[in-house]
C-alpha cells in the first residue's frame, strides 16, 4: 500500500492556495485544519456561517479556549485582533452577495464538470446541508479537500456523481491525498501528484481522463 497525505498535510497543501487579503470560508472536516497553517507574512480573514469575520487558528492551550467560539467542525478556535462578529441573517448575506474570496469544502464526490456533492449519499440518516448549496454557488473560488477514494476503494471523482448534489459546475480545484487536480475548460488537470505516485496508479483511482500538466510536478507540502 502506497503511502498517501494524512489530513494535516492536505490541510497544510490547501493553505498553500491562500493570497493574502483573501475573506475565506473553511467547511467541515479537513478544511477547518487550514487554518493552523497561515505563515505569519501573510493575512487572511476567517468568514463562518454562525456570524463571525477574523477569527484564528485552533488554541494550543486551555486558556485559549472558549466555549463561544467554534469553527465549522465545531472546534475551538482563537480570538484574533479585529475580529468581528454578525447575526446569522448576515453571514448569509455575506455569502450570497459573494463577497466570500475563497471557500474550502469537504467532498463526497465531483464529476468531471466540477459538480459536487457533499452532504448525503442519498442512503441511511439525512445529511446536514449546513451553508454549504450557498457558499457553492457564491464563493468566487472553490477547492473540495478529500480522499481520492472511499474506504470501498471507490473513486470520488466521477464522469457523474451518483450522489445528491450539493450544486452543479462549482468546483475549481481538487486536492487529495494523492494528487491537485485543476478544473479547466479542456478538463481535469492532474498538476501535482504526492511523493511516491505515478502518474498511471493516480488515474487508475479516478474516473474521468486526466490531461497532464505540462509543469507536473511533486506536491508543495
Amino acid at each position: 500500500m502506497k503511502a498517501r497525505l494524512d489530513e494535516q498535510t492536505m490541510a497544510l497543501r490547501v493553505a498553500r492556495e491562500f493570497k493574502d487579503g483573501m475573506i475565506i470560508n473553511l467547511g467541515f472536516g479537513i478544511p477547518t485544519l487550514a487554518a493552523n497553517f497561515i505563515p505569519e507574512d501573510k493575512e487572511v480573514l476567517f468568514h463562518a456561517e454562525n456570524g463571525c469575520l477574523g477569527y484564528g487558528p485552533m488554541p494550543t492551550t486551555e486558556e485559549e479556549e472558549n466555549f463561544h467560539l467554534v469553527n465549522a467542525t465545531g472546534t475551538f478556535a482563537t480570538h484574533k485582533p479585529g475580529m468581528c462578529f454578525f447575526d446569522h441573517a448576515e453571514s448569509f448575506s455575506m455569502i450570497r452577495g459573494r463577497h466570500i474570496d475563497l471557500c474550502v469544502l469537504g467532498g463526497l464526490q465531483v464529476s468531471e464538470k466540477g459538480d459536487l456533492a457533499n452532504w448525503v449519499t442519498g442512503v441511511g440518516r439525512p445529511g446536514n446541508i449546513g451553508g454549504a448549496m450557498d457558499l457553492a454557488f457564491g464563493a468566487h473560488h472553490l477547492i473540495v479537500v478529500m480522499t481520492h477514494i472511499t474506504k470501498e476503494d471507490e473513486p470520488k471523482i466521477l464522469k457523474q456523481c451518483t450522489y445528491p448534489l450539493t450544486a452543479p459546475r462549482c468546483v475549481n480545484l481538487i486536492i487529495t491525498d494523492i494528487a491537485v487536480i485543476d478544473f479547466t475548460p479542456d478538463g481535469l488537470v492532474l498538476r501535482e501528484k504526492a511523493p511516491g505516485w505515478e502518474v498511471d496508479e493516480i488515474q487508475a483511482l479516478t474516473e474521468p481522463k486526466l490531461k497532464i500538466s505540462d509543469d507536473l510536478k511533486q506536491m508543495e507540502i
